[in-house]
């Protein structure tokens, strides 16, 4: 009995000595630290923001939008700038070819209007030419010393044609057949010269002067004009068989013939009554 007496305070003082320990260690820390509270406090506000939005929803009938957290809406809002930067460039890039296509419309304008200021220029030169008085006759010893050179005497005698002095233009090119018979421009020099002859209507010389110039068939701009012009004399000399032969070559000869040539042509056929 005594030994249970003594052993049981020894008990109580041993389970103080164990249990001293316990009460000196730190505290427990709060399982819900300062961390967790702000995710908490994001989180409950989420939903607040959820529950306001479903219920604007419910009482407008609008569709439940929800808006994206702050990076995805700069995000978006970054998205849209760039939406309308790709625009803004559509629309410059639209501007620039119509303004291209305006600058490249005025200079086609521009080259026409050029052309016609350019005809009309050609226009009022032949008109002039044509209603200037011609210059005085030059005598026959100073037209032979200009005229050294087979050209030059070409270039007089068709200068004279050009004033609208027929006569002396007529004698200058009947020279240069004369003079220059292997001359480097005898056939269109006969040509010329059966022009003069048929102005005054010598046709029978304006013939022969026809055929001197065509002979060969030269491919030349005034070779298909020279046929029509024989054909013409032809006519007047009352032997429409032999322009009719002389226009069936036309075509042949020169197909490529202008049209107010194949125009005269045609009417002379028609004047020389020609088969079809």
């Amino acid at each position: 009995m005594l030994l249970h007496r003594l052993r049981a305070p020894a008990v109580l003082l041993a389970l103080a000595l164990t249990a001293a320990p316990a009460a000196a260690q730190t505290p427990m820390e709060d399982p819900l630290d300062a961390r967790d509270a702000r995710r908490v406090d994001r989180m409950e506000k989420v939903v607040r923001e959820l529950r306001d939005i479903v219920f604007k929803a419910q009482r407008t009938g609008a569709p439940v939008v929800v808006q994206p957290a702050d990076t995805d809406a700069r995000m978006a809002e970054l998205g849209n700038r760039i939406s309308d930067l790709e625009q803004s460039l559509t629309r410059i890039n639209g501007s620039l070819e119509t303004t291209t296509y305006e600058l490249d419309l005025a200079k086609r304008e521009n080259e026409t209007l050029k052309a016609q200021v350019k005809d009309l220029t050609d226009r009022l030169t032949v008109a002039e030419r044509a209603v200037a008085p011609p210059p005085p006759p030059e005598p026959p010893a100073e037209q032979a010393a200009r005229a050294a050179t087979p050209q030059e005497a070409f270039t007089a005698a068709r200068q004279l044609m050009l004033s609208g002095d027929y006569g002396a233009a007529e004698q200058a090119f009947a020279d240069y057949v004369q003079d220059y018979p292997e001359g480097p421009r005898i056939a269109e020099a006969r040509y010329w010269w059966g022009k003069t002859l048929t102005v005054r209507s010598a046709h029978a010389q304006a013939a022969t002067a026809y055929i001197g110039a065509i002979r060969g068939w030269p491919q030349t701009s005034w070779a298909p004009d020279a046929v029509v012009e024989l054909a013409r004399s032809l006519v007047a000399l009352k032997k429409p068989t032999d322009a009719c032969q002389t226009l069936a070559e036309l075509p042949k000869r020169y197909p490529k013939a202008p049209a107010t040539v194949t125009s005269r042509a045609a009417a002379t056929r028609t004047q020389a009554k020609c088969a079809a």
